[in-house]
């Protein structure tokens, strides 16, 4: 949520953002707000100016019965009880102002970076930079799911049985895998300094719609029946929930901090072959940073995290590329965002294994979540990253360590984590 402030000054500045992010339908909000918030103000000045003359009057009605006076006091009285009345009314309006002006500023997209390349949809991001060489073998490299099947590493069979599509069950050196490469980014980030957490699987309403927008919530929250509960999408919505309503000291920040959870999504519209196996699923793991920060220290903390996750996949000889994200394709509350994609030498492309964003102020404000600085409390600037979602790793490290005789060679970094096996073989 941007400042309203900012709106009520730069209504162009906010319309224009608008426009960038191809979202016209939402100009309209930039008006209402601003009539709202109009009217906002003039019901709370009347409050206030009723406010002031109930007590000058309620002072004199004490004098009048001091004095005996008490036809005089009773008058008074009545006009009093005029002024609570009208005081009622006047809280019910400036509520209901109040409710407008925020529902609306919920829908208006955060301010992006000057930086960000305008397009109208993911199809329009632009390569930063490729990390690693990218390699395809002169051999076949089967699709994930078969390479899985073959080394005895997934069962999707009876997984669709107990929960239906978009589960499996990981088996043997497999699961082994995945649960190594979480363990391996868990203490890769501890060792940057970051405090590691387990967090809450499951939040409150009110903070889901502090780190995200509507649009997002419905696309990807799963509600606990008859409960104010939802399924965390990804560690980051808990995490940055941590924060909410405190105000923090300053000689304290940033608070830098990774995490390890299970997520889950409702990914609707997940179709195709490269959309089964365990690429774009309901149940996932992942390990995930947060930074909370000084406001003029965020976009230092931007360039870190994201190299930091390119930084482990090339510790693991997965080539890698960055891919800074057109205006059209943020989510209304990030600034800025960029994706680490992953090489894919069966498919000859690469493929997204995780996301950078930095949110500046914005889903601070929703959640309430300030500095105590020396000249006044302001807002803090928070930002989340990917380190590793291992489904998709796990694709990224069977097809680039996919041998010919169907093996798969395990990273170097990881075999500490594994008893020291350097390869997996067919079962």
């Amino acid at each position: 949520m941007i400042d309203i402030k900012f709106l009520r000054e730069n209504p162009d500045v906010v319309k224009e953002n608008i426009k960038k992010k191809f979202q016209d339908h939402k100009l309209v909000l930039v008006d209402e707000v601003i009539e709202l918030d109009s009217k906002n103000r003039e019901a709370k000045l009347k409050g206030d100016e009723l406010r002031s003359k109930r007590n000058s009057l309620s002072s004199e009605i004490g004098n009048l019965m001091k004095q005996g006076k008490k036809d005089e006091a009773e008058a008074i009285k009545l006009e009093v009880k005029k002024i609570n009345d009208e005081l009622v009314e006047n809280e019910k309006l400036e509520a209901e102002y109040e409710a407008g002006v925020v529902e609306r500023m919920m829908k208006i997209p955060n301010i992006i970076h000057d930086s960000v390349p305008i397009g109208k949809d993911d199809s329009q991001n632009v390569e930063i930079k490729k990390y690693g060489e990218p390699i395809v073998p002169d051999y076949e490299i089967p699709f994930h799911g078969e390479i899985l099947e073959k080394l005895g590493g997934i069962d999707l069979d009876s997984a669709r049985r107990v929960a239906g599509n978009g589960f499996y069950y990981l088996m043997g050196d497999v699961a082994r895998l995945h649960s190594a490469v979480l363990t391996y980014a868990r203490d890769f980030m501890i060792n940057k300094g970051f405090t590691y957490c387990i967090p809450p699987y499951m939040i409150r309403a009110d903070v889901v719609t502090g780190v995200m927008s509507f649009e997002e919530m419905d696309a990807m929250m799963y509600k606990i029946e008859g409960e104010d509960l939802y399924l965390i999408g990804t560690s980051e919505h808990s995490m940055i929930g941590k924060f909410k309503g405190q105000l923090l000291n300053k000689e304290n920040m940033p608070y830098t901090m990774t995490s390890y959870s299970p997520c889950f999504r409702k990914e609707k519209g997940a179709h195709g072959l490269e959309e089964r196996g365990i690429y774009r699923i309901h149940q996932f793991e992942k390990q995930e940073m947060i930074v909370v920060c000084e406001p003029e220290d965020s976009w230092n903390w931007y360039d870190k995290m994201w190299s930091y996750t390119v930084e482990l996949f090339e510790s693991m000889g997965v080539p890698v590329r960055t891919l800074e994200c057109c205006s059209g394709d943020l989510a209304d509350l990030k600034a800025k965002s960029c994706d680490v994609e992953a090489w894919s030498p069966r498919q000859k492309k690469y493929f997204e294994v995780g996301s950078c964003s930095n949110l500046t102020d914005a889903q601070a404000r929703r959640l309430g979540i300030r500095i105590k600085g020396e000249k006044g409390n302001y807002y803090a600037h928070t930002l989340n990253n990917t380190v590793v979602a291992p489904p998709r790793m796990l694709i990224a490290i069977l097809e680039n360590n996919y041998q010919e005789d169907g093996s798969v060679i395990i990273p170097e970094v990881l075999r500490p984590y594994m008893g020291g096996i350097d390869k997996i073989t067919i079962k």
